[in-house]
């Protein structure tokens, strides 16, 4: 995959269909840790909110959140699986199931980076100190 590519995220049983421009390379996808992300086990890949569109589907999307209500997490009512979330690192982002983007076997690239989620800059009380 070139990064600027175009490319399309679906879910299992195809009612939730994604576009996603300006797709970086596969080398910047990865893991997080945090409660959530680690029971899901989906290798991410990040794209600016601008660079997803919902094509179809939208009615078939449900919204999970969790602890602060940062991270909107966004899978189909129908089949499950988890499509996108917008981030709680960076909220001009979503991350993206790598899983879910047509043509791509994100066993075929791991070993993958791992994010600490458990210890989020923004769960300190001065993130300034470390």
């Amino acid at each position: 995959m070139v990064a600027g590519t175009t490319r399309r995220l679906r879910c299992h049983c195809g009612a939730v269909e994604l576009e996603l421009r300006n797709v970086p390379p596969l080398a910047t996808a990865g893991h997080c840790n945090c409660s959530y992300c680690r029971r899901r086990a989906a290798a991410t890949l990040s794209v600016k909110l601008p660079d997803l569109t919902v094509l179809k589907g939208q009615d078939a999307l449900s919204l999970y959140t969790f602890n602060t209500g940062t991270a909107k997490h966004h899978f189909c009512r129908h089949c499950g699986i988890y499509t996108h979330h917008q981030r709680r690192s960076d909220p001009s982002e979503y991350g993206v199931n790598l899983g879910a983007i047509e043509g791509v076997n994100p066993s075929t690239l791991e070993p993958l980076p791992w994010s600490d989620g458990v210890n989020h800059v923004s769960d300190r009380e001065d993130p300034d100190e470390s």
